[in-house]
């Protein structure tokens, strides 16, 4: 590996883990990085998944205070994010990668009209469900689950449609979603990039940079995130969906 490819990684980590903390589809800034400097498919995404998991935690980190009182919610939504990692790796080890790739620009942008159409659905969704504000219902846990099948196999986008679940089901301040959007998606990260370790093989040089990277990534985005208003975070997450989609589809 060459000095300026070193940076390049490195750089990719940095944005990356800006974005994932922000909204997510971090993950399409390393993966082509990783494509360009002769990295195969499944090599590029098990390292960068590797990679990307202390930039999730340092971006958690950064959202500590909107994580305060949201113990419950998380620690229940993380068992269905753990369950839907495991299952995704182990397709993205025994299954070919066109089979999903296919759909995922059809998952994302049902994501961002979700996205979209939040405040409005919310309103009229809110006339029906209790208005016990923190309850999660089994449909939400089911597709955090599917999100986590989805994060484990690939990643990219994983934050946008995390987040698009969560606003819909749970009454809640967008940005407090948003925080709980990167622990999630870091637990996936996370459990995914173990079993790659145990079963796949990781290029541990560009991880380590990527790893590096997002961790300050991290921290840059949490500051970022954290001082948009709802408006503004919604609009950042369109824009970087559809750059997602329109990635995945050239």
């Amino acid at each position: 590996m060459s000095g300026l490819e070193a940076v390049a990684i490195f750089a990719a980590g940095i944005v990356a883990g800006t974005i994932n903390t922000v909204v997510g589809s971090g993950t399409l800034f390393t993966f082509p990085v990783l494509l360009g400097f002769g990295y195969a498919p499944v090599v590029a995404n098990v390292s960068n998944t590797v990679g990307l998991v202390p930039g999730s935690a340092s971006g958690a980190f950064g959202y500590r205070r909107e994580l305060a009182g949201q113990r419950r919610r998380v620690i229940g939504l993380a068992g269905a994010s753990v369950s839907g990692a495991i299952v995704g790796a182990i397709l993205l080890l025994s299954l070919p990668a066109s089979a999903f790739k296919a759909i995922v620009p059809v998952f994302i942008a049902v994501a961002l009209v979700l996205i979209v159409l939040q405040p409005r659905i919310s309103r009229a969704v809110a006339v029906r469900r209790p208005h016990a504000r923190g309850r999660v219902g089994p449909l939400a846990t089911a597709a955090v689950f599917c999100g986590g099948i989805y994060g484990g196999y690939f990643g990219a986008a994983q934050g946008i449609m995390v987040l698009a679940i969560l606003s819909l089901a749970v009454d809640e301040e967008l940005q407090r979603l948003n925080a709980v959007k990167v622990v999630l998606t870091g637990v996936v990260n996370l459990v995914s990039g173990v079993i790659f370790i145990i079963a796949a093989h990781v290029a541990w040089a560009p991880a380590g940079l990527i790893a590096g990277g997002s961790v300050l990534g991290g921290v840059v985005g949490a500051r970022i995130g954290r001082r948009l208003p709802a408006q503004a975070l919604r609009a950042v997450i369109v824009v970087v969906g559809i750059a997602a989609i329109v990635h995945l589809l050239s």
